[in-house]
Protein backbone atom coordinates (compact mmCIF):
# COMPACT_ATOMS: atom_id res chain seq x y z
CA UNK A 1 0.00 0.00 0.00
CA UNK A 2 1.39 3.41 -1.01
CA UNK A 3 2.63 5.20 2.07
CA UNK A 4 0.35 8.19 2.68
CA UNK A 5 0.87 8.32 6.44
CA UNK A 6 2.29 11.86 6.32
CA UNK A 7 -0.72 13.16 4.41
CA UNK A 8 -3.35 11.29 6.45
CA UNK A 9 -1.75 12.48 9.69
CA UNK A 10 -1.72 16.00 8.28
CA UNK A 11 -5.40 15.79 7.32
CA UNK A 12 -6.25 14.57 10.81
CA UNK A 13 -4.27 17.37 12.41
CA UNK A 14 -5.57 20.13 10.12
CA UNK A 15 -9.16 19.14 9.30
CA UNK A 16 -10.38 16.51 11.76
CA UNK A 17 -9.10 16.93 15.30
CA UNK A 18 -10.86 19.63 17.31
CA UNK A 19 -8.32 22.17 18.52
CA UNK A 20 -7.96 23.18 22.14
CA UNK A 21 -9.61 26.54 21.56
CA UNK A 22 -12.75 24.81 20.33
CA UNK A 23 -12.72 22.38 23.25
CA UNK A 24 -12.27 25.22 25.74
CA UNK A 25 -15.10 27.22 24.19
CA UNK A 26 -17.54 24.31 24.35
CA UNK A 27 -16.51 23.34 27.88
CA UNK A 28 -17.02 26.94 29.02
CA UNK A 29 -20.66 26.57 27.94
CA UNK A 30 -20.97 23.39 29.99
CA UNK A 31 -19.53 25.07 33.08
CA UNK A 32 -21.86 28.05 32.69
CA UNK A 33 -24.81 25.67 32.52
CA UNK A 34 -23.65 23.87 35.65
CA UNK A 35 -23.83 27.16 37.53
CA UNK A 36 -27.17 27.98 35.92
CA UNK A 37 -28.55 24.57 36.89
CA UNK A 38 -27.44 24.76 40.52
CA UNK A 39 -28.80 28.28 40.89
CA UNK A 40 -32.07 27.31 39.25
CA UNK A 41 -32.52 24.27 41.48
CA UNK A 42 -31.91 26.42 44.55
CA UNK A 43 -34.37 29.02 43.26
CA UNK A 44 -37.00 26.32 42.71
CA UNK A 45 -36.34 24.68 46.10
CA UNK A 46 -35.34 21.44 44.40
CA UNK A 47 -32.62 18.92 45.38
CA UNK A 48 -29.00 19.89 44.86
CA UNK A 49 -26.90 17.63 42.62
CA UNK A 50 -23.90 15.78 44.01
CA UNK A 51 -21.83 16.49 40.92
CA UNK A 52 -21.53 16.94 37.15
CA UNK A 53 -19.24 15.21 34.68
CA UNK A 54 -18.55 15.55 30.97
CA UNK A 55 -18.96 12.33 29.02
CA UNK A 56 -19.12 10.92 25.51
CA UNK A 57 -16.86 12.12 22.71
CA UNK A 58 -15.75 15.20 24.64
CA UNK A 59 -14.48 13.14 27.58
CA UNK A 60 -12.86 10.58 25.23
CA UNK A 61 -11.38 13.40 23.12
CA UNK A 62 -12.82 11.93 19.92
CA UNK A 63 -14.92 15.01 19.13
CA UNK A 64 -14.06 16.17 15.61
CA UNK A 65 -14.02 19.54 13.89
CA UNK A 66 -17.22 20.41 12.05
CA UNK A 67 -17.08 23.23 9.47
CA UNK A 68 -20.74 24.03 10.16
CA UNK A 69 -20.19 24.31 13.92
CA UNK A 70 -22.54 21.40 14.63
CA UNK A 71 -21.10 20.39 17.99
CA UNK A 72 -22.56 18.88 21.10
CA UNK A 73 -21.24 18.06 24.52
CA UNK A 74 -22.79 15.71 27.06
CA UNK A 75 -22.49 17.01 30.61
CA UNK A 76 -24.26 14.69 33.00
CA UNK A 77 -25.73 15.83 36.32
CA UNK A 78 -25.93 13.40 39.27
CA UNK A 79 -28.37 13.30 42.19
CA UNK A 80 -28.75 11.02 45.19
CA UNK A 81 -31.72 8.71 44.68
CA UNK A 82 -33.03 9.45 48.18
CA UNK A 83 -33.15 13.19 47.36
CA UNK A 84 -35.36 12.74 44.30
CA UNK A 85 -38.73 12.64 46.02
CA UNK A 86 -41.87 14.72 45.69
CA UNK A 87 -43.73 16.74 48.34
CA UNK A 88 -45.44 13.63 49.72
CA UNK A 89 -42.25 11.57 49.74
CA UNK A 90 -43.02 9.60 46.57
CA UNK A 91 -40.11 8.79 44.25
CA UNK A 92 -39.80 11.19 41.30
CA UNK A 93 -40.25 9.63 37.89
CA UNK A 94 -37.53 9.85 35.24
CA UNK A 95 -39.66 12.34 33.29
CA UNK A 96 -40.26 14.49 36.37
CA UNK A 97 -36.51 14.74 36.98
CA UNK A 98 -35.84 15.77 33.39
CA UNK A 99 -38.58 18.38 33.68
CA UNK A 100 -37.07 19.59 36.94
CA UNK A 101 -33.65 20.00 35.31
CA UNK A 102 -35.15 21.75 32.29
CA UNK A 103 -37.05 24.24 34.45
CA UNK A 104 -33.89 25.05 36.40
CA UNK A 105 -31.92 25.70 33.19
CA UNK A 106 -34.39 28.12 31.61
CA UNK A 107 -32.93 31.57 31.07
CA UNK A 108 -34.35 34.64 29.32
CA UNK A 109 -31.00 35.13 27.59
CA UNK A 110 -31.51 31.98 25.49
CA UNK A 111 -32.98 32.63 22.04
CA UNK A 112 -34.38 29.11 22.22
CA UNK A 113 -35.24 27.69 25.64
CA UNK A 114 -33.96 24.28 26.82
CA UNK A 115 -36.00 21.28 25.75
CA UNK A 116 -36.84 17.98 27.46
CA UNK A 117 -35.78 15.04 25.25
CA UNK A 118 -36.01 11.31 25.85
CA UNK A 119 -32.57 10.91 27.44
CA UNK A 120 -31.57 14.45 28.41
CA UNK A 121 -32.33 18.14 28.49
CA UNK A 122 -30.92 19.97 25.46
CA UNK A 123 -29.65 23.55 25.52
CA UNK A 124 -29.31 25.28 22.15
CA UNK A 125 -26.76 27.91 21.13
CA UNK A 126 -26.92 30.29 18.19
CA UNK A 127 -23.47 29.18 17.02
CA UNK A 128 -25.02 25.88 15.92
CA UNK A 129 -24.11 23.53 18.73
CA UNK A 130 -25.84 22.34 21.83
CA UNK A 131 -25.18 21.04 25.33
CA UNK A 132 -27.02 17.90 26.42
CA UNK A 133 -27.60 17.43 30.15
CA UNK A 134 -28.57 13.84 30.99
CA UNK A 135 -29.74 13.36 34.59
CA UNK A 136 -28.69 10.40 36.73
CA UNK A 137 -29.61 9.15 40.16
CA UNK A 138 -26.95 7.56 42.31
CA UNK A 139 -28.14 4.39 43.99
CA UNK A 140 -26.27 3.10 47.04
CA UNK A 141 -26.01 -0.68 47.26
CA UNK A 142 -24.66 -2.79 50.11
CA UNK A 143 -22.91 -6.13 49.75
CA UNK A 144 -24.90 -8.57 51.94
CA UNK A 145 -21.75 -10.54 52.82
CA UNK A 146 -19.17 -7.82 53.48
CA UNK A 147 -21.42 -4.88 54.27
CA UNK A 148 -19.38 -2.74 51.87
CA UNK A 149 -21.26 0.05 50.10
CA UNK A 150 -20.96 0.93 46.43
CA UNK A 151 -22.77 3.06 43.88
CA UNK A 152 -24.61 2.29 40.68
CA UNK A 153 -26.16 4.86 38.38
CA UNK A 154 -29.47 5.12 36.59
CA UNK A 155 -30.32 7.46 33.72
CA UNK A 156 -33.57 9.42 33.59
CA UNK A 157 -34.74 8.10 30.21
CA UNK A 158 -38.26 6.91 29.28
CA UNK A 159 -37.93 5.25 32.67
CA UNK A 160 -35.00 4.84 35.04
CA UNK A 161 -32.42 2.59 33.37
CA UNK A 162 -28.96 1.37 34.37
CA UNK A 163 -26.31 3.56 32.78
CA UNK A 164 -22.79 4.56 33.69
CA UNK A 165 -21.23 6.99 31.24
CA UNK A 166 -18.13 7.29 33.41
CA UNK A 167 -17.44 3.59 32.95
CA UNK A 168 -17.58 4.08 29.17
CA UNK A 169 -14.91 6.77 29.35
CA UNK A 170 -12.73 4.44 31.42
CA UNK A 171 -13.35 1.60 28.96
CA UNK A 172 -12.24 3.80 26.06
CA UNK A 173 -9.05 4.93 27.75
CA UNK A 174 -8.20 1.37 28.72
CA UNK A 175 -8.78 0.25 25.13
CA UNK A 176 -6.46 2.92 23.82
CA UNK A 177 -3.66 2.00 26.18
CA UNK A 178 -4.06 -1.70 25.38
CA UNK A 179 -4.35 -1.34 21.60
CA UNK A 180 -1.55 1.04 20.68
CA UNK A 181 1.95 1.69 21.91
CA UNK A 182 1.95 5.44 21.25
CA UNK A 183 -0.82 6.19 23.77
CA UNK A 184 0.51 8.37 26.57
CA UNK A 185 -0.78 10.20 29.61
CA UNK A 186 -4.43 9.60 30.43
CA UNK A 187 -5.14 7.50 27.34
CA UNK A 188 -6.66 10.27 25.23
CA UNK A 189 -4.17 10.16 22.38
CA UNK A 190 -2.39 7.64 20.19
CA UNK A 191 -3.14 5.91 16.89
CA UNK A 192 -6.36 4.30 18.12
CA UNK A 193 -7.82 7.70 19.04
CA UNK A 194 -6.69 9.21 15.73
CA UNK A 195 -8.28 6.38 13.75
CA UNK A 196 -11.56 6.73 15.67
CA UNK A 197 -11.62 10.43 14.77
CA UNK A 198 -10.85 9.68 11.10
CA UNK A 199 -13.63 7.08 10.95
CA UNK A 200 -16.04 9.61 12.43
CA UNK A 201 -14.84 12.17 9.86
CA UNK A 202 -15.65 9.73 7.05
CA UNK A 203 -19.08 9.05 8.57
CA UNK A 204 -19.84 12.79 8.57
CA UNK A 205 -18.21 13.62 5.24
CA UNK A 206 -21.46 13.90 3.29
CA UNK A 207 -24.23 16.16 4.66
CA UNK A 208 -26.93 13.93 3.20
CA UNK A 209 -25.69 11.08 5.40
CA UNK A 210 -26.76 12.97 8.54
CA UNK A 211 -29.41 11.12 10.49
CA UNK A 212 -28.78 7.89 8.58
CA UNK A 213 -25.25 6.94 9.67
CA UNK A 214 -24.29 4.84 12.69
CA UNK A 215 -23.76 6.91 15.84
CA UNK A 216 -20.33 8.05 16.96
CA UNK A 217 -20.53 5.66 19.91
CA UNK A 218 -21.32 2.71 17.62
CA UNK A 219 -18.43 3.68 15.32
CA UNK A 220 -16.07 3.89 18.29
CA UNK A 221 -17.08 0.45 19.52
CA UNK A 222 -16.66 -1.07 16.03
CA UNK A 223 -13.18 0.42 15.70
CA UNK A 224 -12.24 -0.94 19.13
CA UNK A 225 -13.37 -4.43 18.10
CA UNK A 226 -11.28 -4.52 14.92
CA UNK A 227 -8.35 -2.11 15.36
CA UNK A 228 -4.83 -3.41 14.75
CA UNK A 229 -1.93 -1.07 15.35
CA UNK A 230 0.23 -0.18 12.34
CA UNK A 231 3.21 1.77 13.74
CA UNK A 232 3.86 4.98 11.78
CA UNK A 233 1.09 4.10 9.30
CA UNK A 234 -2.22 5.71 10.25
CA UNK A 235 -3.31 5.34 6.62
CA UNK A 236 -2.82 1.58 6.78
CA UNK A 237 -4.52 1.23 10.17
CA UNK A 238 -7.52 3.28 9.00
CA UNK A 239 -8.15 1.30 5.83
CA UNK A 240 -7.62 -2.05 7.52
CA UNK A 241 -10.03 -1.35 10.35
CA UNK A 242 -12.72 -0.13 7.95
CA UNK A 243 -12.32 -3.23 5.80
CA UNK A 244 -12.68 -5.38 8.91
CA UNK A 245 -15.77 -3.43 10.01
CA UNK A 246 -17.30 -3.83 6.55
CA UNK A 247 -16.71 -7.58 6.55
CA UNK A 248 -18.11 -7.94 10.05
CA UNK A 249 -21.25 -5.93 9.30
CA UNK A 250 -21.96 -8.19 6.34
CA UNK A 251 -22.99 -10.97 8.73
CA UNK A 252 -23.57 -9.19 12.07
CA UNK A 253 -24.79 -5.59 12.16
CA UNK A 254 -25.52 -5.39 15.88
CA UNK A 255 -23.18 -3.37 18.10
CA UNK A 256 -23.06 -4.24 21.79
CA UNK A 257 -22.51 -1.73 24.56
CA UNK A 258 -19.00 -2.09 26.04
CA UNK A 259 -20.01 -1.94 29.72
CA UNK A 260 -23.72 -2.79 29.87
CA UNK A 261 -25.69 -5.84 28.79
CA UNK A 262 -27.47 -4.07 25.96
CA UNK A 263 -26.98 -2.90 22.38
CA UNK A 264 -25.81 0.48 21.13
CA UNK A 265 -27.29 -0.58 17.78
CA UNK A 266 -29.58 -3.60 17.80
CA UNK A 267 -29.29 -6.27 15.09
CA UNK A 268 -31.08 -5.07 11.99
CA UNK A 269 -30.34 -1.40 12.75
CA UNK A 270 -30.91 0.83 9.72
CA UNK A 271 -27.94 2.97 10.73
CA UNK A 272 -25.36 0.19 10.79
CA UNK A 273 -26.84 -1.12 7.54
CA UNK A 274 -26.29 2.34 6.06
CA UNK A 275 -22.66 2.34 7.29
CA UNK A 276 -22.13 -1.06 5.67
CA UNK A 277 -23.47 0.12 2.31
CA UNK A 278 -21.26 3.21 2.32
CA UNK A 279 -18.15 1.19 3.18
CA UNK A 280 -18.94 -1.24 0.35
CA UNK A 281 -19.35 1.74 -1.96
CA UNK A 282 -16.41 3.94 -0.92
CA UNK A 283 -13.59 1.60 0.17
CA UNK A 284 -12.84 0.26 -3.36
CA UNK A 285 -11.79 3.80 -4.29
CA UNK A 286 -8.68 3.26 -2.14
CA UNK A 287 -7.65 0.10 -4.04
CA UNK A 288 -5.42 2.19 -6.31
CA UNK A 289 -3.08 2.58 -3.33
CA UNK A 290 -2.12 -1.08 -3.74
CA UNK A 291 -0.81 -0.59 -7.30
CA UNK A 292 2.97 -0.77 -7.43
CA UNK A 293 3.03 2.23 -9.80
CA UNK A 294 0.47 4.32 -7.91
CA UNK A 295 1.48 7.97 -8.28
CA UNK A 296 1.26 10.67 -5.64
CA UNK A 297 -1.51 12.43 -7.58
CA UNK A 298 -3.54 9.22 -7.88
CA UNK A 299 -3.20 8.56 -4.16
CA UNK A 300 -4.21 12.09 -3.21
CA UNK A 301 -7.25 11.96 -5.50
CA UNK A 302 -8.28 8.66 -3.91
CA UNK A 303 -8.13 10.06 -0.37
CA UNK A 304 -9.97 13.21 -1.42
CA UNK A 305 -12.73 11.13 -2.96
CA UNK A 306 -12.95 8.94 0.14
CA UNK A 307 -13.29 11.88 2.53
CA UNK A 308 -15.07 14.09 -0.04
CA UNK A 309 -12.50 16.81 0.47
CA UNK A 310 -10.10 18.95 -1.54
CA UNK A 311 -7.36 18.92 1.09
CA UNK A 312 -5.19 16.09 -0.20
CA UNK A 313 -4.84 17.38 -3.77
CA UNK A 314 -3.00 20.42 -2.43
CA UNK A 315 -0.33 18.34 -0.68
CA UNK A 316 3.10 18.42 -2.37
CA UNK A 317 4.75 15.26 -3.54
CA UNK A 318 7.51 14.40 -1.02
CA UNK A 319 9.57 12.94 -3.87
CA UNK A 320 9.59 16.33 -5.62
CA UNK A 321 10.73 18.01 -2.42
CA UNK A 322 13.52 15.47 -2.02
CA UNK A 323 14.68 16.11 -5.61
CA UNK A 324 14.63 19.87 -5.05
CA UNK A 325 16.62 19.53 -1.83
CA UNK A 326 19.20 17.37 -3.59
CA UNK A 327 19.57 19.86 -6.46
CA UNK A 328 20.00 22.86 -4.16
CA UNK A 329 22.73 21.31 -2.04
CA UNK A 330 26.04 23.22 -2.27
CA UNK A 331 28.63 21.31 -4.32
CA UNK A 332 31.24 19.52 -2.24
CA UNK A 333 34.61 21.23 -1.95
CA UNK A 334 37.48 18.90 -2.78
CA UNK A 335 40.71 19.84 -1.03
CA UNK A 336 44.03 19.04 -2.69
CA UNK A 337 46.12 16.37 -1.09
CA UNK A 338 49.80 16.48 -0.08
CA UNK A 339 50.92 15.33 -3.56
CA UNK A 340 49.14 18.22 -5.32
CA UNK A 341 46.30 16.10 -6.79
CA UNK A 342 42.94 17.84 -7.06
Amino acid sequence: MKNCNEQVRGYHRSEVKMNEYGRDDIFSKAKANRRRLRNGLTRDSRPAPVGSRTQGSYAMRTMIHDPNGDYDIDDGVYFKKEDLVGERGAELSALAVRQMVCAALKDDRFAEQPEVLKNCVRIYYQQGYHVDVPAYRRVTTTDPFTGASSYKYELASADWKSSDALSVTKWFRDQNKALCKDATGNGNNGQFVRVVRLVKAFARSRPHWNGKMASGFALTKLVAEHFLEAPDRDDWALRDVLRAVRDRLAYDDGVKHPTLDEYIAAPGSARTAFLYRKLVDKLPGLDVLDDADCTHDQAMRAWDKFFKSDWFRNQPNPADEDDLEEKTKAPAVIKSGGQGYA
